[in-house]
């Protein structure tokens, strides 16, 4: 009996923070209308470039800044409704699928969030293939290497991750002329941070400082933590699959609760920061519009940049062409 009270105090104290999240789901629409996805595949390459991220923003400093701005609105209006428990019948605690407005709403402030970090992928990655001369190309992977690593210092770990994913991206790896005019030093060791072996083991392991350091922090800049959201997603599913609600002698599991609970109270701490940088409204816009190309569209402006050099790239070249 003492247990079933303690478990339904531990559920009654969930469920009315998760609530209380919910309260902001529907200013996702907010952000959705406000982030474009405006793909653009151009036939030819334009011979130049009106404007790019280094003519709004040459100071990687401020646009980490900015993007942990944008990342911090995204994460404030998230409501993981599918961390929230309920308390059945029979009496067995279980996560509750049910979302907290329509069906139709059910996935949107997630989607949200796979959207910006697509967003940001594709966007690095138009932004390297664009400029026509590879000393250009050079010196705007440079400025996302420095952005991305103010960004780590930040604990601003998903725009980072984006960052690295759309320098990784095929389109922009195979620009060796142009590679080879920056200085890769410091993008190996944010590669290294952010390398999936051993389950993340080292992003983990900078998660968990970034998670010390917000707990003893005097100030809201030491207080961020902006966890690379999909992993952390994945964690929470196959803690909650992967492990029993009851142990083999049939006592309420209250190791696995109790895990599921400090990841998800984790969660909302992070998410309540309020962002200590002052907002640039002409970057953010810029990150939110700027037309970004379709993979097609990478691939035909990296060729044009540095020409296929085996002949399968000759054939995609002549058939985008």
């Amino acid at each position: 009996q003492a247990y079933w009270k303690r478990m339904n105090q531990l559920l009654q104290t969930l469920n009315q923070k998760l609530a209380a999240m919910c309260q902001g789901e529907e200013s996702i629409v907010k952000v959705n209308s406000s982030v474009s996805d405006k793909l653009v595949a151009f036939k030819s390459k334009p011979p130049s470039i009106q404007r790019d991220i280094l003519s709004i923003c040459n100071d990687p400093y401020t646009l980490a800044q900015q993007l942990t701005h944008v990342e911090l609105v995204v994460l404030q209006i998230y409501t993981p409704r599918r961390f929230r428990f309920t308390n059945q019948s029979n009496k067995t605690p279980v996560f509750n699928s049910q979302p907290c407005f329509s069906e139709q709403k059910k996935t949107s402030n997630l989607e949200a969030y796979v959207k910006w970090f697509n967003r940001l992928c594709y966007f690095v990655a138009t932004e390297i293939c664009m400029p026509a001369k590879k000393k250009q190309r050079a010196q705007v992977i440079e400025f996302f290497i420095d952005v991305a690593r103010e960004c780590f210092n930040i604990g601003n770990f998903n725009s980072l991750m984006a960052i690295i994913s759309g320098m990784n991206m095929s389109p922009v790896s195979r620009l060796k002329k142009t590679w080879a005019k920056v200085k890769t030093a410091k993008f190996f060791i944010l590669e290294h941070q952010m390398d999936p072996t051993g389950n993340f083991y080292n992003y983990r392991t900078a998660l968990r400082g970034a998670a010390h350091r917000s707990l003893t922090a005097h100030s809201n800049r030491e207080k961020i933590v902006i966890p690379f959201f999909s992993l952390l997603i994945k964690d929470i599913y196959f803690l909650n699959e992967g492990c029993a609600n009851r142990l083999p002698n049939g006592h309420v599991n209250f190791e696995k609760f109790l895990e599921l609970a400090k990841q998800v109270g984790e969660f909302i701490t992070w998410k309540q920061v309020e962002c200590p940088f002052e907002q640039d409204r002409n970057i953010i816009h810029y990150l939110h519009t700027a037309p970004i190309f379709t993979e097609d569209g990478l691939y035909l402006a990296s060729y044009e940049s540095e020409s296929p050099e085996n002949q399968i790239e000759k054939d995609r070249w002549k058939s985008l062409r």
